[in-house]
């Protein structure tokens, strides 16, 4: 079911207009993000864009930060950075059951473009705090990942049983 229900989502995804989206990510990175917005961390991206898609569902996000404020457009003349992967593996790394890294390493996550920025964004992420989001976030993001992570483990082999007659 894990490997499939990307497809079962592809088409409310793709059908969702654009302006809820925008909203839903604006939100979601206000929430995710409010002491880095706070403390003005999100410094570096100011006139830059980052893209982010989620490959199986078919969304594309452009994020940069203009006048203290996060902005999300659909499309732009250019990306600086560009992170790609499965939605899956979004959600493992996202709840931090797998590393980005090691994702990047098996080609399931692709960083391209200006690898400095990449940085900057990936080192920003990392130092999300998780527990500081609200339970039913935690618990949410906590609960699909572990889902997601035992349905992506190959089957468990059937043990030989030998008889000692």
């Amino acid at each position: 079911m894990v490997q499939h229900a990307p497809a079962l989502l592809r088409i409310p995804a793709r059908l969702t207009p654009f302006a809820v989206q925008k909203k839903v990510m604006l939100e979601g990175l206000a929430l995710v993000f409010r002491e880095a917005l706070e403390d003005g961390d999100f410094a570096f991206l100011e006139g830059r864009w980052l893209k982010v898609a989620v490959r199986d569902l078919g969304l594309c996000w452009y994020i940069s930060y203009r006048d203290a404020q996060l902005v999300v457009a659909d499309q732009i003349a250019q990306e600086d950075v560009s992170f790609s992967g499965d939605c899956n593996d979004l959600v493992l790394i996202a709840a931090r059951k797998e590393d980005p890294d090691t994702l990047f390493f098996q080609r399931r996550l692709r960083i391209e473009g200006d690898t400095e920025l990449g940085l900057e964004v990936k080192n920003l992420m990392d130092s999300i705090d998780l527990a500081s989001l609200p339970a039913p976030i935690q618990f949410l993001l906590q609960q699909s990942a572990s889902f997601i992570h035992q349905g992506m483990q190959a089957p468990p082999v059937a043990k030989e049983v030998m008889n000692a007659h």
